[in-house]
């Protein structure tokens, strides 16, 4: 069976880990990654129910996860060391450290990372204390919960019990392998890595294209926006979502109408961080009803009406 290590490419602007999920059957995986029953899970561990604090892996190094779809078929795909040290690293840089959902769904307020390193001795580790075992090179996380509704009716129940990350990475293949170890989530040495011209022809292809993007109420949920949206995409360029809302409900769904990817929908709580998360991506054109945001944008805004 193949198996593909995920890296990070700096000069996508995309690629790397825009949020961490809570989910209820954990892996360390990308994007939705349907696991064996059988491979070891990372669960979280509650540091301090008081204060609300739970911890756990965000990646795991060489770990190999299983994946089928109707593009590629059965194969696994895992990240490095290094990959993991700078997900780690860019997902910071980045400001992302603010940024979760609910199993890959709904985007989720009041859960924060406050605490993050890369353990370097099992023995010694912070993680060891909690008995979560977890290996060298591991990512570990500590998350403030400032939800209620999270903690109390998902959190305390144990209906989610493990992260998940959400992100952009290139990959490269490797020949198949004979055999993996689930047990240990060791992966073979030895295998020879293949450049995938098509992926960095693909990479160039995007840098070319414009990053435009859309509010959701008012905007891209009546027919003219979603109109003006179809024909944007139909010209190849890069349709972005980006909502005041609290959570991505119908967002997701005109998401998938259109064919807009689930990690270009923000649902980010208000019009100032609506504005900031539209000047991070670097958005060249967004369209939006509120002349307020119009106002900030400057040049990139487009004052959205439906007569």
């Amino acid at each position: 069976m193949k198996i593909i290590e995920l890296i990070i490419d700096e000069q996508m602007e995309l690629s790397g880990i825009d949020a961490i999920s809570i989910v209820e059957s954990p892996a360390i995986e990308e994007d939705f990654i349907a696991l064996k029953t059988d491979q070891k899970e990372y669960h979280f561990a509650e540091v301090s129910k008081e204060k609300k604090i739970i911890m756990g892996a965000m990646l795991v190094p060489d770990k190999p996860i299983y994946r089928r779809d109707e593009e590629n078929g059965e194969y696994y795909i895992y990240f490095s060391q290094d990959t993991i040290r700078k997900c780690m690293e860019m997902f910071f840089q980045n400001g992302n450290q603010g940024n979760a959902t609910f199993e890959h769904q709904e985007a989720i307020t009041g859960l924060t990372m406050v605490e993050s390193w890369i353990v370097e001795d099992t023995e010694k580790d912070k993680s060891n204390l909690y008995n979560l075992n977890v290996p060298i090179g591991t990512w570990m996380g500590t998350i403030k919960v400032e939800n209620d509704v999270i903690w109390n009716e998902f959190i305390k129940t144990k209906k989610v019990k493990g992260f998940s990350i959400e992100g952009y990475f290139a990959d490269k293949a490797k020949l198949p392998l004979s055999k993996i170890d689930d047990t240990d989530a060791e992966i073979e040495a030895g295998l020879q890595l293949l450049e995938i011209q098509a992926l960095l022809d693909d990479m160039e292809k995007k840098s070319l294209l414009a990053k435009i993007s859309f509010d959701y109420d008012s905007t891209l949920s009546t027919v003219k926006g979603t109109d003006l949206a179809k024909r944007l995409i139909a010209k190849n360029n890069d349709i972005y979502i980006i909502s005041a809302r609290h959570l991505k409900n119908g967002m997701l769904t005109k998401a998938k109408e259109l064919g807009i990817p689930m990690n270009r929908v923000y649902a980010t709580g208000s019009n100032t961080n609506k504005i900031n998360k539209i000047k991070s991506l670097k958005i060249q054109t967004h369209y939006d009803n509120n002349s307020n945001v119009i106002k900030e944008l400057g040049t990139i805004g487009k004052l959205f009406s439906n007569e």
